[in-house]
């Protein structure tokens, strides 16, 4: 369905190998990554190889250097990824990972057609009142400029504001303004519901960075609002996770039922850099066995049941059905009883000489 759903927008399907070299695997990436790859050494070369735990890096280097296109490129994957580590309580470690991404367009087009494309797909497997979370990489990084802060200490200054922890804040050993300290304890209570954005521009600083991401997020809910009119959409300004990772505006979408997101994405324009090519760049990403338990997908499809036979009719019955695209399962002699793998909901008989598919 995934698959299907980014065909229809002329994304093109790419296959990274599960195992690499681990510096094109992790360049770019930051720690966090790091910490989450497999590692072990290649007997030939002896360089570390590693398991991927995310495909998004490998798709970028595919970009920067496989296809190397001057305008836009849209592609698309699904494989499995291994993580060190369960993201979560329920987390598995080796995800399903599907994902699509826009490369050369800048402009909030690339943005919309990602995250309409997410949607899409979601609706597609059956999931149902999707709520969606936006946010924007730049708010932080407009209250932090001209701050001389190390990566260590922005580190730090993440996790307090996305954790929401005002008093840490407060207390951090860093040099920040207190001006900055003080919309910094703003950012971690700016998350709800359209006035979320109001109350920012009244409460952090009129910066460029922060000016163009709350303008950015009030035209892509504008726009959602109208394509998608029965989508639940709210902010959660503080919300910093994959912080060293997004460039710009940036999307989780939750389902109704389901405590994790089911799909992350948004905008990450410099992910291509460390490959030597930085363009434009945003996209999501989906763990599918989590959808699958979302809807409570049995796995099963709908298909005619058939008695095996070496009938020259029978046979010929049977491969004409499958050329037209329908799922025959023939039952092997002394496993009748046996329960349907697929949900047969037809059956080939024989009526008088002629082979006819009839309602179970």
């Amino acid at each position: 369905m995934f698959l299907d759903a980014a065909r229809c927008s002329g994304f093109e399907l790419v296959m990274p190998p599960m195992l690499e070299h681990l510096g094109a695997l992790l360049t770019g990436t930051g720690s966090e990554l790091d910490l989450k790859t497999f590692k072990l050494v290649d007997q030939l070369s002896g360089r570390t190889l590693g398991l991927r735990a995310d495909i998004t890096p490998q798709v970028a280097r595919i970009d920067a250097h496989l296809l190397n296109r001057v305008g836009v490129t849209r592609l698309c994957y699904c494989g499995p990824v291994l993580h060190t580590t369960p993201s979560g309580p329920r987390a598995t470690r080796e995800p399903m990972q599907f994902g699509a991404e826009i490369y050369g367009h800048a402009g909030l087009e690339a943005d919309l057609e990602v995250l309409e494309l997410a949607l899409d797909s979601l609706a597609r497997a059956g999931v149902r009142e999707l709520v969606l979370d936006l946010a924007d990489a730049r708010l932080l990084q407009g209250l932090l400029d001209g701050c001389a802060l190390d990566a260590a200490q922005t580190e730090a200054v993440r996790e307090a504001v996305e954790a929401k922890d005002v008093a840490t804040l407060k207390i951090l050993d860093l040099p920040l303004p207190d001006a900055v300290r003080q919309a910094l304890g703003a950012l971690c209570g700016l998350y709800g519901g359209d006035e979320v954005l109001e109350r920012a521009r009244a409460l952090l600083p009129q910066t460029a960075l922060i000016n163009a991401a709350l303008a950015d997020l009030t035209t892509l809910a504008g726009h959602l609002r109208q394509s998608a009119p029965t989508l639940r959409i709210g902010f959660d300004l503080a919300d910093l996770s994959g912080y060293a990772y997004y460039s710009g505006a940036r999307f989780a979408i939750y389902a109704e039922g389901c405590t994790e997101a089911l799909v992350r994405g948004g905008r990450y324009d410099d992910v291509g850099l460390a490959f030597g090519r930085s363009r434009p760049a945003v996209g999501f990403s989906t763990d599918l066995k989590t959808v699958v338990e979302c809807v409570k997908f049995d796995g099963r499809r709908a298909a005619i049941r058939a008695p095996w036979g070496e009938a020259v009719g029978l046979r010929a019955a049977v491969r004409r059905l499958r050329e037209l695209g329908e799922v025959v399962v023939c039952v092997l002699p002394g496993h009748e009883h046996e329960a349907d793998e697929f949900e047969c909901d037809r059956e080939l008989v024989d009526v008088n000489g002629q082979w006819v598919v009839s309602v179970r």
